[in-house]
């Protein structure tokens, strides 16, 4: 459990798990026993990994098909690791990570309750997509999920961009909204450029 929560929030196959637990001296797990024991936390609802989402783009760029590797809810990934408040803010990068678990579980309640499902995007060209809520008419809306700060809004807002203008949208849908989820502020408010600007708490159903 403290492998996966080192690695949650990325693609890595179950072998490097189990070599991650080995670096770490916690144990020798084949890829086999590691596989049984994710199989295991999925059926009790302590993990659940996030599929790829396959749009129609106009480039033939080679989409990955990996899983995300998610905890149901950070807290779960918080306590395996040992950690509290200061070791968050001393390393903003994990701290990343577990908001961005925390921003999934909340699209994923969100998502559901309108019989939606949520995804992630990745190509080989290393753009990416932290969620994708797709709903059974094909309507979506893409999500960059960002901690904060004004250099990492426009990260996150460029990437969407991107990615909208490799959409085939004579195949399918446009995007019905571009998303930066954040840790930060007080209200919504949609950027010059369209994309939403939505602070966590200002999701609602």
């Amino acid at each position: 459990m403290r492998s996966y929560a080192r690695n949650q929030g990325s693609q890595v196959p179950n072998t490097v798990i189990a070599q991650d637990i080995a670096v770490n001296g916690e144990a020798s797990l084949a890829q086999e026993t590691v596989a049984s024991y994710l199989s295991a936390l999925r059926k009790i609802f302590v993990v659940e990994d996030m599929p790829a989402w396959n749009p129609n783009l106009r480039s033939r760029t080679a989409i990955r098909s990996s899983d995300t590797r998610y905890y149901i809810d950070p807290s779960i990934a918080v306590a395996t690791l040992g950690i509290g408040p200061d070791d968050l803010l001393a390393d903003l990068k994990t701290f990343g990570f577990l908001f961005e678990t925390l921003c999934v579980r909340d699209l994923r309640v969100f998502a559901d309750a309108l019989n939606g499902m949520v995804y992630h995007y990745r190509d080989k060209e290393g753009l990416e997509c932290d969620a994708v809520i797709h709903l059974r008419n094909g309507s979506y809306g893409l999500i960059e999920v960002k901690l904060g700060g004004d250099r990492l809004i426009e990260e996150g807002a460029g990437n969407l961009k991107v990615l909208q203008s490799k959409i085939d949208t004579d195949k399918m849908k446009p995007p019905s909204f571009l998303m930066v989820l954040t840790g930060t502020g007080d209200y919504a408010y949609r950027r010059p450029d369209g994309v939403l600007g939505v602070p966590i708490g200002c999701l609602r159903n």
